[in-house]
């Protein structure tokens, strides 16, 4: 079985080389997640006073632009660089996917928006790439001068400051992914600063989808060793809920690159987005220390972009982590993309935490200045989450060095 993407992946565990550390692809619970400061020192979506969490991040897109209440077949924009998840909502809702060009800060190219797109655009969606975030003061202008609506992406950046504004401020909706920063199955969020939230719908999961919410979580945490003293105990459940299916380990990233639509579509599972998030999602988000986590992910942030400052043929958006975020990833852009596709497929053979967005939706278009397709192939997504500890990040980077001096 393959679970949702966002979540935990069920697949048997490869053996892979031998004597390699295996490293937590995501979050994962462990009774280290119950300590520290219950709030974070930088806000978050979940500030917001309007929200509601939905079973994903692309569930909270989806719903978002259920709330614009658009006229079906309406054009909303979207980045050339994006994985298949934040364009499946855009369709599902019934509309037109346009795309934009990115510039190099990973920013929104307005100017290379074409006109007539433009012209019929009712909606955009913009991202803050990596947990980087930035302002999105000029999008703002720009959408305020057109009666376009800004859905802000924050599924890299839960936490944060944008700028003059704190994160999920800039748009009239703002949606997140809890799952890129907390030790969930599932959960995502759609909030907003300036309009309260329509009734989303959402049907409660059955039972058994309930107990299994719990179970994921528990046997992910047992397969890396988090929760010493609890783990026997609940082995007999692991073995039940798992009989023919295999071991769980963490989903390791996008494993084909389907290319027409509806493989595309299918790969991004929306069945779930219907449904809210399970009971247990619900409370380890509620409940569960913030602070730890945002200095963690800083810590080891810093460390990957120290271990690899001196890495050949690289390089990357920040020379210094910026005090208002907490990082999904650390981006690394391995220059050539024939490179940067073997340096890539290096790195996974050894289980790294890396991925990147390779699946573009078809029909993407390509123009000059646009670093957006580049990015597909070159940019490298290093996870730097809370529960990789130091010598998770030393392997790390020891192992990227020395694929990249390889190659």
């Amino acid at each position: 079985m393959v679970a949702r993407k966002g979540s935990y992946q069920m697949t048997a565990v490869s053996a892979g080389t031998t004597g390699q550390r295996h490293i937590p692809k995501s979050p994962t619970l462990g009774w280290g997640s119950f300590v520290g400061g219950r709030r974070s020192s930088l806000p978050s979506v979940g500030d917001l006073p309007h929200r509601c969490c939905t079973s994903s991040g692309r569930a909270a897109l989806l719903a978002a632009i259920r709330q614009l209440e658009l006229p079906a077949g309406s054009t909303v924009l979207v980045s050339t660089y994006h994985c298949p998840t934040m364009v499946a909502p855009i369709l599902r809702a019934g509309m037109v996917a346009a795309y934009y060009p990115i510039g190099p800060d990973g920013q929104p190219q307005l100017d290379g928006i074409n006109p007539r797109v433009a012209q019929q655009a009712r909606a955009i969606c913009v991202a803050h790439y990596f947990g980087l975030p930035n302002s999105l003061r000029a999008v703002r202008d720009w959408c305020d001068d057109r009666s376009i609506a800004l859905v802000e992406d924050c599924a890299h950046s839960y936490f944060g400051q944008a700028g003059e504004r704190p994160v999920g401020h800039w748009g009239d909706y703002a949606t997140a992914s809890l799952t890129k920063f907390f030790p969930l199955a599932e959960a995502g969020m759609l909030a907003s600063a300036h309009h309260t939230l329509n009734p989303l719908g959402l049907s409660r999961p059955p039972l058994r989808d309930q107990a299994k919410g719990v179970l994921d979580v528990l046997e992910f945490a047992h397969l890396y060793g988090r929760l010493p003293g609890l783990n026997h105990l609940l082995s007999p459940l692991y073995t039940l809920k798992n009989r023919g299916r295999g071991s769980v380990r963490a989903a390791t990233g996008i494993e084909s690159l389907a290319q027409d639509e509806a493989s595309m579509m299918a790969g991004c599972d929306m069945s779930r987005c219907e449904q809210s998030p399970t009971g247990a999602a619900l409370a380890l988000h509620r409940y569960l220390p913030q602070q730890q986590l945002v200095e963690r992910r800083r810590k080891n942030f810093t460390a990957l972009s120290s271990g690899l400052a001196t890495a050949p043929g690289t390089s990357t958006l920040f020379k210094a982590l910026p005090a208002g975020a907490a990082p999904y990833v650390f981006p690394l852009q391995v220059h050539g993309s024939d490179r940067a596709d073997k340096v890539y497929a290096d790195l996974r053979a050894v289980r790294m935490p890396v991925f990147r967005w390779d699946q573009i939706w078809p029909g993407t278009p390509s123009a000059d200045g646009d670093v957006g397709p580049r990015w597909n192939r070159e940019m490298l997504q290093l996870l730097c989450h809370q529960d990789l500890n130091d010598p998770d990040i030393q392997l790390i980077v020891a192992t990227t060095m020395r694929i990249l001096q390889s190659v």
